[in-house]
């Protein structure tokens, strides 16, 4: 009798604790589930309506941007001074870094022989002059005397005219010849065509010049004008339409940090480099003090306004997907992707062209998870 009852007793234990089991078992099913449903998604509230997104209204403006290329500072004028003759430095009267005035002395020079064949021209060009003026003289005796008739034959008359004639053109020769020396005597003077800077000087007292190659290498001077700069610039295709000339632009020099130059476009090349793509621009730089010096490299600030009145977002609002660009418009509650093309960025804003009219909503920060035609709801 006393091993039945154990036997009933513990079979009633087992049979207690797996119902606690499984009702422990259904309590944290269920408690999983309610914990599921309550969970709070990004994008959407706790109440189960559609996600809620911050939204921007569309408008026009004009967006102005800046790029920064570099450039070049050159002389607005430069010229390498040679000898026209063959010759020898006489005297230097200019050295580098000498600033002179247009047309002001340089240099002499001296040719020995030069000065023997103008004084061998001086003579020719005094007898061919007696040559012509007495066979003019004769000419014209001639002449007087055949207003009588019978007295000069019409054919000595004519022979007289062929000598004067022939005595006025070697006497032309011989001034052409005289005039020849002469000017290249001149150029035994090296003067300044400009005012400028002698930037460099190649040659000391004594020494052999003449033209490039023939006489001497290297010029005797170079000149600068360097009052007046010009500021070089190979402008990107992309750009060129933004410039015009009388566009002001800035630009800085390292030699000068923290110093804003200014200078006004005036000249464009209205064509593009076939390897670069690029066309050259060219500004005036007034550099009366002479701080800038040519050659200088210089850091170009362009800014570049809008022409035309665009729609502008933030680049939050543009999505990039490898298969387009475009921006989310809310449409009815209803999200829509409008595809559009970008233009320019500045300070975390865009251009951007599509079919789009002022007015219209777009999300603010749109991502591709963001379904085209899904229910939304928007928040300012």
């Amino acid at each position: 009798m006393i091993k039945v009852k154990l036997k009933k007793r513990k079979v009633s234990i087992n049979k207690t604790i797996w119902v606690f089991g499984i009702s422990l078992l259904m309590i944290i099913i269920l408690q999983s589930c309610h914990n599921a449903s309550t969970e709070e998604k990004p994008g959407s509230d706790t109440t189960g309506n559609a996600p809620a997104y911050k939204v921007i209204t569309v408008e026009k403006g004009r967006l102005s941007s800046t790029i920064k290329i570099p450039g070049e500072l050159v002389a607005f004028q430069q010229v390498d001074l040679y000898s026209k003759v063959n010759s020898f430095v006489k005297k230097l009267y200019a050295d580098v870094g000498s600033e002179v005035k247009a047309d002001q002395l340089l240099a002499t020079l001296e040719a020995p022989e030069i000065n023997s064949q103008l004084t061998g021209a001086e003579s020719r060009l005094k007898s061919a002059e007696a040559v012509y003026i007495a066979s003019k003289a004769y000419y014209e005796r001639l002449s007087e005397t055949s207003k009588t008739p019978g007295t000069i034959s019409p054919n000595d008359l004519d022979d007289a005219l062929a000598k004067q004639n022939s005595d006025y053109a070697q006497y032309q020769t011989a001034q052409a010849a005289h005039r020849e020396i002469t000017d290249n005597k001149n150029y035994l003077e090296i003067r300044a065509p400009f005012g400028g800077v002698i930037s460099a000087r190649n040659v000391s007292t004594g020494a052999y010049v003449g033209p490039s190659g023939k006489g001497s290498e290297l010029p005797v001077f170079t000149l600068q004008e360097q009052k007046h700069l010009r500021l070089v610039v190979a402008v990107p295709e992309a750009y060129t339409g933004y410039l015009s000339n009388g566009s002001e632009v800035d630009f800085t020099v390292k030699s000068f940090p923290g110093k804003l130059f200014k200078a006004r476009v005036t000249r464009m090349a209205g064509v593009l480099d076939n390897r670069l793509r690029t066309e050259r621009v060219e500004a005036d730089v007034i550099n009366t003090d002479k701080k800038l010096l040519p050659g200088m490299v210089a850091e170009i600030k362009l800014t570049l306004p809008a022409k035309d009145s665009t729609f502008i977002v933030p680049l939050s609002a543009i999505v990039n997907s490898p298969e387009r660009i475009f921006v989310v418009k809310v449409n009815n509650g209803k999200a829509e992707w409008v595809t559009v093309q970008k233009g320019r960025e500045a300070e975390g804003q865009a251009e951007i062209y599509g079919e789009l009219t002022a007015g219209d909503l777009l999300v603010e920060n749109a991502t591709e998870e963001i379904r085209n035609g899904t229910d939304m709801e928007i928040t300012r």
